[in-house]
């Protein structure tokens, strides 16, 4: 992927994040930045990691083709810093 087209991307994302926390839909995108603040990350570090969530789930509708799951969306929001890739434990 071309450097453009990674910056397209990641602006694309930081725009449902940002849409998420303006709409409080889910409350839990803004829950958890304010988690990962308090727990000492960086505001651009917890945006990216809520960023990989948001990616990883589009990800997941498109490779499964299946419809968007709210609920495992905020299961790995309230899984942050854990990544949904990685394994649980």
């Amino acid at each position: 992927m071309k450097k453009t087209e990674n910056q397209r991307l990641r602006k694309a994302i930081l725009e449902v994040i940002n849409t998420q926390i303006r709409e409080n839909d889910p409350p839990e995108t803004k829950k958890a930045l304010s988690r990962l603040r308090k727990q000492g990350f960086s505001e651009e570090e917890s945006l990216r990691l809520i960023g990989y969530v948001v990616a990883s789930e589009v990800f997941s509708v498109l490779q499964e083709t299946r419809q968007y799951d709210k609920d495992k969306y905020i299961a790995a929001l309230n899984a942050l810093p854990r990544l949904p890739w990685d394994k649980k434990g």
